[in-house]
């Protein structure tokens, strides 16, 4: 049977499962057709599941012998998922798109697996990323970089690359990545899809291979604002073995602090410090113009609101996050994980293991993360840098008191070309200009599609693709919401959606 991959949802594909029209089987061999076709080039995928078909024939078979009340505790029953190569799935492997990783099998599922497994997920394969997660690109994946499936000679973002390269792709329907520092919206602006990062606790972190471990966090990739919304609700929650997830308690107590928001008459902020520093792609400027003027047609209420700390906020997290890193990545030692490159003694297993196994971009972060630490420097840039991330925090609560969201560009360029920034790292730490804030002070933000720039040949690359087409790329838009209020902006992404056709 001949299924419409490109505009398939969860919902449209349970409505054809309940009905009869549609078979797990079915859904997932049109997968695996379209990753044959595609992903030769494309590279989304570290690894297809050899069982992938087997997990959708049982599929099938649950729900053809299982009541339809027991069927509402699956509501994710024969979905096909992809999986960033840096969660758990039991017995398989995750590498984290690392040499030092390259033979790891997980040994316990992390808690977003149980929880979709328990949902009635099917796991199709694990995706490839930025190794460790440093980088937004995907060009530091130690097994190739992941094109964009717009246009092949442009980055699909990262470090989530192949989860948003997967669904863009039409390879799988939905998928997970990570968001440290934008890992999941950046790609998700660059593939035109939609990239929810949560409220930071609202998703459990067991089982996810760590970077900086107060700022990372899982999270849905997917076509569709609503797509997004029903994996949240199946993989948030508390969780014992995540002492950092937040409680029933206390998100309602977060909620009960912004209660006063309105879903049906949402008031939208705009931040002239972000729009007006500088370096922003002229095309992103004029689509956010665009998208406000759209909301204003639409009946939301726009309203300007200052955030003079935000400036302060890429340079904050390229503090913190480095120092956590150095923290995190001791582990891999050639002792406890992973590959060993031997030595003639245990300091140089040691050298001789990070300096090989590991890439150049993580070995960089390690690096200015242990000066950081370090002695004589780490009152002089560590403590500052929380001391400032706290006025960036205050200043977002003030301006909650105006507006329910805020709404900035998910990056200041469309997808850059592979290759245009490696040679500069600050050039491509800056792409997270946008997208790290949320993640300094917690609060959920989600990317959703904008519309397209038609690149000509001011661009460098002509004004047709390979295939003869013009090449139009993806742009995004980002929300962010009040802590744990990723209802508002459920609320704000599908009115969005609906007034940018």
């Amino acid at each position: 049977m001949t299924i419409d991959l490109k505009t398939l949802t969860i919902s449209s594909a349970k409505e054809m499962f309940a009905n009869g029209t549609l078979k797990s089987v079915d859904l997932v061999q049109a997968y695996l057709d379209q990753i044959k076709a595609k992903d030769g080039e494309i590279n989304a995928f570290r690894e297809v599941f050899a069982d992938a078909l087997d997990q959708a024939k049982k599929a099938d078979e649950l729900r053809a012998e299982t009541d339809s009340k027991t069927l509402e505790s699956m509501p994710l029953l024969g979905i096909p998922f992809g999986i960033k190569d840096n969660i758990l799935i039991e017995g398989r492997h995750a590498g984290a798109a690392s040499k030092i990783l390259e033979n790891y099998i997980g040994a316990y599922d992390s808690t977003v697996i149980k929880k979709l497994k328990d949902a009635g997920a099917i796991f199709i394969g694990r995706l490839n990323m930025d190794e460790f997660a440093m980088g937004g690109s995907t060009e530091n994946s130690a097994y190739g970089v992941t094109k964009n499936p717009n246009d092949l000679t442009r980055v699909a973002g990262g470090s989530s690359g192949g989860s948003a390269a997967s669904v863009a792709m039409d390879s799988v329907l939905v998928s997970l990545g990570s968001d440290t520092g934008g890992s999941i919206r950046q790609p998700a602006s660059y593939c035109g899809v939609v990239g929810l990062k949560p409220t930071y606790g609202r998703v459990s972190r067991h089982g996810l291979m760590a970077m900086g471990s107060s700022l990372d966090i899982i999270g849905p990739i997917a076509k569709t604002v609503e797509e997004a919304e029903q994996i949240f609700k199946v993989i948030s929650g508390q969780d014992r073995y995540d002492s950092t997830t937040l409680s029933g308690d206390e998100v309602s107590a977060h909620i009960a602090n912004s209660s006063k928001i309105n879903l049906d008459k949402l008031r939208v902020g705009i931040v002239p410090e972000l729009m007006n520093m500088g370096g922003i792609n002229p095309a992103v400027l004029a689509n956010l113009n665009e998208s406000i003027e759209k909301l204003k047609k639409a009946g939301v209420e726009i309203k300007e609101v200052s955030l003079p700390h935000i400036k302060y906020s890429l340079a904050v997290y390229y503090v913190l996050m480095p120092a956590e890193v150095s923290s995190n990545m001791a582990r891999f030692d050639s002792i406890k994980y992973g590959g060993k490159v031997d030595g003639k003694d245990l300091l140089e297993d040691y050298l001789n293991t990070r300096g090989e196994l590991l890439g150049k971009e993580v070995r960089r972060r390690i690096i200015l993360g242990t000066y950081m630490l370090s002695s004589g420097y780490h009152d002089a840039y560590y403590n500052k840098a929380n001391i400032v991330r706290d006025l960036i925090s205050a200043d977002f609560k003030k301006a909650f008191e105006e507006v329910d969201v805020i709404l900035t560009p998910t990056a200041p360029s469309p997808a850059f070309k592979i290759g245009q920034n490696t040679s500069d790292p600050i050039q491509m730490y800056l792409e997270d200009i946008f997208t790290v804030t949320a993640n300094l002070i917690g609060i959920p933000a989600i990317s959703i599609p904008s519309g397209v720039v038609e690149l000509n040949k001011a661009d460098g690359v002509g004004e047709m693709g390979s295939d003869g087409k013009k090449i139009s790329l993806p742009l995004g838009v980002q929300f962010m919401a009040p802590l744990c209020r990723e209802d508002v902006l459920f609320a704000i992404g599908k009115k969005f959606e609906s007034v940018i056709k």
